[in-house]
């Protein structure tokens, strides 16, 4: 499976960085590709490009707050979860995604 997704937290800090590292892990661990975009307090960092949406088979929104530019992935199938899940539970989420 082909997942795209965001982390963003209410600071941008810490959390969303945490997040975005450990559904990477979990994803790589459950054999499906990932790539995050963090919406943090250094901005948009490692965009996701209309070419990553569109080649995704699901877009997990992690966010405590509104994801910037959500229109992009209208007509998708999109996922949310708090911040706080993705931190503690990443593998439930990945393998939620499947279903």
């Amino acid at each position: 499976m082909r997942i795209v997704a965001v982390t963003a937290c209410p600071t941008g800090i810490a959390h969303t960085y945490m997040a975005a590292e450990r559904l990477e892990k979990a994803a790589k661990k459950l054999g499906h590709a990932i790539k995050v975009e963090t919406q943090g307090a250094m901005g948009i960092e490692n965009a996701l490009t209309e070419a990553d949406v569109k080649a995704a088979d699901v877009v997990l929104l992690a966010v405590g707050i509104p994801v910037r530019d959500r229109a992009r992935f209208d007509g998708r199938r999109v996922v949310e979860a708090s911040v706080q899940e993705a931190i503690r539970n990443p593998e439930g989420i990945v393998a939620s995604l499947g279903t």
